[in-house]
């Protein structure tokens, strides 16, 4: 799970599994899996970054 800004500077949660794609149109957009859509204030590079690190802790990488 990443922690998000929407547009609206409310936080959310967000299980980075279900990312589809994400765009920036210059909005950033998260597609997921099924179809809905998050328009976030993070950039794209933010959120892959934050997917990646998320992802090495739950998987237990560490980065050396």
């Amino acid at each position: 799970m990443i922690t998000l800004t929407r547009l609206d500077k409310r936080v959310i949660v967000l299980n980075s599994e279900l990312i589809k794609w994400i765009e920036a149109t210059p909005d950033t957009i998260v597609t997921l899996i099924n179809g809905d859509t998050v328009i976030v204030r993070e950039s794209v590079e933010e959120v892959v970054d934050r997917a990646i690190d998320y992802a090495r802790r739950v998987r237990g990488f560490r980065v050396v």
